[in-house]
């Protein structure tokens, strides 16, 4: 396939999720080691990704694999369903332009897929304590898919002190803000990492993350300019007791 040099620009997203066919990965890989930018951005997509998946993933019932194995040499495999078309365009060029528009949609069907097997193996436990949990982790996710599907999501990427690697996603309509951690150490006994906003000075606490992991920020972010993260005595603190671990300016 021929590619045009403005087309390896627009690949970034979907190397990250790994839909290139073998072609356009050589060639976009090749196109990474003279474009800065788009090796800056496609590593913000594989974080992203990666943090999104963390934050929704869940162990799977003791019961599934055997289950699985013992289902799968009595299960039939489907043929794949081919499909005629007449569409005059070439065949290269059609192929590039549904990966183009199935980025987003690939994004958004593998964060659903992870949260209804969570949802899925929550249920089918037993206790009231675990389906509370249930909804309100349901709740939880819910709020942050609309922040993130938000039209006027914005989206900044950190480094905390201690070596974690932060994003924030604030959308103004929603008023809200999700904050998504990955390699965050362990806080320690009797320890936990206290997220706080910045206004104008004034640090209010926002909600706490104890591993890597998305939450939702707890406040108005709207009038706040930064995100602060901290390492607070467990229950948290009415105001920081420690140096920032991080200190990110929110999107604007």
């Amino acid at each position: 396939m021929k590619h045009r040099t403005s087309d390896a620009h627009t690949l970034a997203a979907a190397h990250a999720l790994g839909a290139l066919e073998p072609g356009e990965r050589t060639h976009f890989e090749a196109h990474l080691r003279a474009c800065a930018a788009c090796r800056q951005e496609a590593a913000e997509f594989e974080a992203t990704t990666a943090r999104l998946a963390a934050a929704v993933a869940q162990p799977p019932p003791a019961a599934a694999k055997p289950l699985v194995m013992a289902a799968i040499e009595e299960v039939r495999q489907l043929p794949p369903r081919v499909t005629a078309t007449t569409s005059s365009a070439p065949a290269p060029a059609r192929g590039l332009a549904l990966r183009r528009r199935a980025v987003p949609l690939a994004l958004a069907a593998s964060v659903a897929l992870a949260l209804l097997g969570g949802l899925a193996v929550w249920q089918q436990q037993s206790g009231q304590d675990l389906r509370q949990q249930a909804r309100q982790a349901r709740g939880q996710l819910d709020e942050v898919g609309a922040v993130l599907a938000a039209p006027d999501a914005r989206t900044v990427h950190g480094r905390a002190a201690n070596g974690a690697l932060t994003t924030v996603v604030a959308s103004e309509r929603q008023h809200k803000a999700v904050f998504a951690a990955g390699n965050l150490p362990a806080p320690g006994a009797g320890k936990t990492y206290q997220l706080w906003l910045d206004h104008d000075g004034a640090m209010r606490p926002a909600g706490f993350i104890d591993h890597d992991g998305t939450v939702v920020l707890t406040g108005e972010p709207t009038d706040a300019s930064a995100v602060g993260l901290t390492l607070e005595p467990a229950g948290g603190s009415p105001r920081p007791t420690t140096e920032p671990l991080l200190l990110m300016p929110l999107p604007a």
